[in-house]
């Protein structure tokens, strides 16, 4: 996943980044590489603090390219930080730069995760980057319990979205929870 986010970030970073004076020629490369560094690390770290309903909320609407968003927030200012920290980057520049650039990557992120035409982002595979351990899916599937109802994966039509609802998935589509998870997200 970090190659495609590293894609996302050249894709998006010549006006923010490359064609950007206060970013040095010589550290435009590993200024777009900490653009990915920052949305997958910052993604981990929105999970592991328990987030899991605000990162769900990101793929609602166009909540990832909303600079209110608090994800979005999150991931610009560690992105804004670690510019200024590592590369030298005046703290105003470096917001500049980031505040450009995450909405554009998780907008980019999102859109082509809902999309089923675009097999670049996987559902599945996001959420196994982000979350790197088979103990935090609890978590994800406390996210699809409370935002399940939105996206028509109560599969049994009891009014929740629980582990029965993943057997009903499995055997009406044949998707397994990647297929549940994909529903969620709008694939």
């Amino acid at each position: 996943m970090f190659e495609q986010l590293t894609q996302l970030a050249q894709q998006f970073g010549v006006d923010s980044v490359i064609n950007n004076a206060a970013v040095p020629n010589e550290k435009n490369e590993a200024v777009l590489g900490e653009a990915s560094n920052s949305v997958l690390s910052g993604l981990q770290k929105v999970v592991s603090e328990g987030g899991i309903d605000q990162l769900a909320g990101l793929f609602q609407g166009n909540n990832a390219t909303n600079s209110t968003n608090p994800v979005v927030q999150k991931l610009t200012q560690e992105l804004s930080g670690n510019l200024g920290e590592k590369f030298g980057i005046n703290a105003s520049d470096a917001s500049g730069v980031a505040s450009k650039l995450i909405p554009q990557i998780l907008g980019a992120l999102v859109s082509k995760a809902k999309d089923p035409n675009d097999s670049s982002f996987e559902i599945s595979d996001i959420i196994g980057a982000i979350t790197g351990d088979a103990g935090k899916n609890s978590g994800i599937m406390d996210a699809i319990s409370t935002y399940g109802g939105q996206f028509s994966l109560d599969q049994n039509g009891d009014g929740k979205v629980d582990i029965s609802d993943a057997m009903d998935a499995v055997t009406k589509k044949g998707g397994g929870i990647g297929g549940m998870l994909g529903g969620l997200f709008g694939k």
